[in-house]
């Protein structure tokens, strides 16, 4: 199939260079690199062993990328709204949109946007970062999970699945949101903490008091879940996230790389909408609801002096 990757950075530079490296036509959009990669390539320094992509496709303006079977989009969620103007390019009525984002809420409102697009959620498990240009740095993990949100084609969905197999990416299909969640069961700890407590994963894990703080938050997001009728969630899922972590490279996830550079977070789809919809199904999260609380006075104390 045809790809197109939308946000070519630590997770789209990542995925969109594997199924290339694997012979997949893949389209990049670029920004701020975009002169670099077309002279100089895509880098991949990996755990799993470095690759280059000497001649990728790519393009600064989405109306000259052609329309594709498969937009995989690794915008953060707070440049969604720019998915206005750079989707409509690369779709048509057959065309899948994968949501490789953060956060619980978010297909819907791109659906709102779109209401005829078909939507996956894309829920990465990687520790990934664009530490220079044209270079992908995949420090650890790197499977994905996809959840069929509108999709009228489960078939292609399967195929996408095959595909990313095929090119070293391993790959699940799994409820939709029951991924959701389960990525909300370590994003939602993790993201926030390493901000208000400035500091790694590790370090966070290392300490007693943390990580059983960690374990509470955690599963505060398990019973929201179960309260929501999401199935595959329990203490077990939670134990098997900590361990995860415990064997990650020190890692500092998107958010606290958005806090350590004054952006803007992705409070809205983290925090916010997952927190709204656990209150109303009547079980509150009280410790995620002051950890939002702390992540929006850090951000607008930055973000007033900009």
């Amino acid at each position: 199939m045809k790809y197109g990757i939308i946000g070519t950075g630590a997770i789209g530079g990542y995925y969109g260079s594997r199924l290339a490296h694997s012979g997949q036509e893949v389209h990049f959009l670029l920004h701020k690199d975009y002169e670099y990669v077309r002279e100089h390539g895509l880098q991949v320094d990996s755990c799993d062993g470095n690759f280059h992509l000497d001649h990728p496709h790519v393009y600064n303006d989405s109306r000259e990328m052609p329309v594709c079977d498969v937009v995989l989009v690794g915008l953060k969620t707070i440049n969604n709204h720019l998915l206005r103007n750079l989707l409509p390019p690369l779709v048509d009525e057959n065309s899948v949109v994968v949501l490789i984002q953060n956060g619980v809420g978010v297909e819907d409102d791109v659906q709102a946007m779109f209401p005829d697009l078909q939507l996956v959620a894309g829920l990465a498990f990687i520790c990934s970062a664009k530490t220079q240009p044209g270079t992908v740095s995949h420090q650890c993990y790197g499977h994905i999970n996809l959840g069929n949100f509108s999709c009228r084609n489960a078939q292609k969905v399967e195929a996408i699945v095959a595909e990313l197999n095929a090119a070293g990416v391993k790959t699940g299909l799994v409820e939709y949101h029951e991924a959701r969640w389960k990525k909300a069961v370590w994003n939602m700890p993790f993201n926030g903490m390493t901000v208000a407590l400035n500091t790694r994963t590790d370090l966070l894990l290392k300490n007693a008091s943390t990580r059983r703080l960690i374990k509470e938050q955690m599963m505060e997001v398990v019973n929201a879940a179960r309260a929501l009728g999401v199935g595959g969630l329990d203490e077990g899922f939670a134990d098997l996230m900590i361990r995860m972590t415990d064997d990650m490279t020190p890692y500092s996830p998107s958010m606290k790389l958005d806090f350590d550079f004054h952006r803007q977070m992705e409070i809205e789809y983290l925090y916010t909408k997952p927190l709204q919809k656990a209150a109303a199904a009547g079980c509150p999260m009280p410790k995620l609801e002051m950890l939002e609380a702390e992540l929006r006075f850090l951000q607008e104390g930055y973000l007033s002096k900009a």
